[in-house]
């Protein structure tokens, strides 16, 4: 049976959207509400499975978002590109379905250059964390490491061993991971004033190493796994320079463990578990005498497979 394939559009402001059209998205400039709503119209009668709405559109249109989020088919999803603010006012139940998540995008790549897990792991929890007062639970906001207007996750790290923990990171958190054409194989490129071109090359090929391997692994396991694309988020270890999540849902439980140190680290805390799978490597890990993480790695430690 044939697989049916869908279109991505993107619709807002000529200079905003412009970028876009560099990396195969369809986009559809508007300056008015209307034109906007007309242009939406369209769409939905053609083959687009999501479409993207610059933040000023989307706000300007409220009641004409709120209606095809309710009437469009369940595989089709609006996502906003926001910068700042509360994602609740546009991520709701009468408007999109996410939006860019900006401010983890910070802590993913500062948290590793500052050495400090303990930005991005806090920001996660004021986000998703156990408390009812969290910001965002029970939302799935488009997380990245990287995409068309900002400098490329090889180029802003400070040591590029960090590159395999942050894709854990940005797999292991709640959210919808996105990976930006050729971040896969570490394509390096700085954004400057005036000059961003360089973020958006054209690539003949795939350029195949071991971090597409690893990366194509982490996919694997959260497209696979409830707990990673689904579950709550708990913290369960933490110092400057490891990390030990917890993520679950529905019976399945798996544990993310991160070091971006350059060297070995045992980690000794409450496992609630034996032994577990690791959904990355494919080999099961013993918890009993503490668990070894090497230099620069992440594990994604699957509890609930325990032989």
């Amino acid at each position: 049976m044939d697989k049916q394939t869908y279109k991505i559009a993107v619709v807002g402001n000529r200079d905003a959207i412009l970028p876009f059209r560099l990396i195969g998205f369809q986009t559809y400039p508007v300056t008015e509400p209307q034109e906007a709503i007309n242009t939406l119209r369209k769409l939905s009668r053609e083959n687009f499975g999501i479409i993207y709405l610059t933040e000023d559109i989307a706000q300007a249109i409220p009641d004409t978002v709120a209606f095809y989020d309710q009437q469009l088919k369940p595989d089709f999803a609006l996502i906003g590109e926001v910068l700042h603010g509360d994602y609740n006012q546009i991520v709701n139940d009468q408007m999109l379905h996410s939006c860019t998540n900006y401010e983890c995008y910070k802590g993913l790549y500062s948290s590793c250059n500052t050495m400090n897990l303990f930005e991005i792991t806090h920001s996660l929890l004021r986000q998703f964390g156990p408390e009812q007062w969290t910001l965002y639970k029970g939302k799935h906001l488009l997380s990245f490491v990287e995409n068309h207007d900002v400098t490329r996750a090889a180029s802003i790290l400070n040591n590029k061993n960090h590159l395999i923990p942050q894709y854990g990171m940005l797999f292991g958190m709640p959210g919808v991971p996105c990976i930006y054409d050729g971040s896969e194989w570490g394509c390096e490129a700085t954004k400057t004033p005036g000059n961003d071109d360089s973020l958006r090359p054209c690539f003949d090929q795939p350029q195949w190493n071991e971090l597409c391997d690893v990366i194509s692994r982490m996919a694997k396991a959260h497209r696979e796994n409830k707990a990673l694309h689904s579950g709550d988020f708990k913290q369960l270890l933490l110092t400057n320079k490891q990390a030990i999540w917890e993520r679950c849902c529905d019976g399945q439980r798996v544990l993310i463990a991160i070091n971006i140190e350059d060297q070995e680290y045992v980690a000794h805390f409450n496992a609630n578990a034996g032994r577990a799978l690791d959904l990355i490597s494919g080999q099961m890990h013993d918890f009993g005498g503490g668990s070894h993480l090497p230099p620069y790695s992440v594990a994604f430690w699957d509890t609930s497979v325990n032989g």
